[in-house]
């Protein structure tokens, strides 16, 4: 007891000596540094141009595909063989391709690939899917990765250069994204401002090009671009109004501004010379459009956030 009593004297006469010499200088302020928030990988900005295919002046309307037939040839050998389909999706579009709580791969997109495998097996899970991104679209097709994408892939003449297409299976149109209390209600209100879409899709293609004057922003997935406008390093996003009504739909603090102001057909994109393997989906989508499996599909997924809509009529070529 008496060492400690003579320890705290000890320390008393310290504190006391240095007060009586002066406090030391206080350190001197310094405002704190906003730290930027973090960008996803592959970002691109601004973008300036797009790698689009080359025109295809014998293309007259890219919604027209190949009359099914019922005929049976090498790409439906190969896939029989297999004994399963293997397609490319999306697993972070809500509504269209994502995980959902049991981590499995649902929306309206997987569904209808499903439709696709149990018409081929007789069984719904004889099918293997492969997440992809948009701009991973044409080099798995081309690759042979996969039998076919199932994607939210709008048909356009140049792509047919690239892949062949199904029937037309929905409509979207690009529309823009904003925060809630955003003053933009067009796109023409974005001139000089950063607006992200999808690398390797049309919609960035479209904003490039756009006379509105604005800065396009190429992120890997559209998802990607929803996180940065979160952040506050975009003004906007700008996709189909399809992919837009998800992002509504996960998050109360965003909304869609203005009309759509383009026309994107979505089809189920397959390889060139698999001319069997496209008419035999597009078999499966007349039977999904006359029995009622693309209306409950539709009712199921999208109605809900885009409203009641009728499957798109089948244009064909030949």
């Amino acid at each position: 007891m008496r060492r400690f009593r003579g320890l705290l004297t000890l320390g008393l006469v310290v504190v006391l000596g240095l007060n009586g010499c002066g406090a030391p200088e206080p350190m001197p302020h310094r405002s704190a540094q906003p730290v930027p928030e973090p960008r996803p990988p592959g970002v691109v900005d601004p973008v300036t141009q797009t790698s689009a295919p080359a025109e295809n002046p014998s293309c007259e309307d890219p919604r027209a595909s190949l009359r099914p037939t019922g005929e049976w040839g090498p790409s439906l050998d190969r896939i029989r063989s297999r004994n399963r389909l293997v397609v490319g999706v999306d697993q972070n579009t809500y509504l269209f391709g994502f995980r959902g709580p049991d981590g499995q791969l649902a929306g309206f997109d997987v569904d209808l690939a499903r439709e696709i495998a149990e018409d081929f097996f007789g069984d719904r899970n004889h099918i293997q899917f492969r997440a992809l991104t948009a701009s991973q679209r044409v080099e798995a097709i081309r690759s042979g990765q996969v039998d076919m994408v199932v994607r939210m892939t709008t048909m356009t003449c140049e792509r047919w250069q690239e892949m062949a297409f199904s029937t037309e299976y929905l409509t979207a149109g690009q529309s823009v994204l904003v925060p809630a209390g955003s003053p933009v209600e067009s796109i023409d209100d974005l001139r000089g401002e950063r607006v992200c879409a999808a690398l390797g899709s049309t919609s960035l293609s479209v904003l490039v090009e756009h006379p509105a004057g604005l800065i396009a922003v190429g992120a890997p997935s559209a998802v990607d671009c929803l996180v940065m406008l979160q952040q506050g390093q975009v003004a906007a996003v700008s996709t189909d109004n399809t992919i837009l009504a998800g992002f509504v739909a996960q998050d109360p603090q965003v909304r869609v501004v203005g009309e759509p102001f383009t026309d994107e057909p979505y089809g189920i994109a397959m390889a060139p010379d698999a001319e069997d393997l496209v008419r035999y989906v597009n078999g499966v989508l007349e039977r999904l459009r006359a029995d009622g499996t693309w209306a409950r599909l539709y009712d199921r997924w999208l109605a809900p956030h885009l409203g009641p809509a009728a499957p798109p009529q089948p244009r064909y070529r030949d």
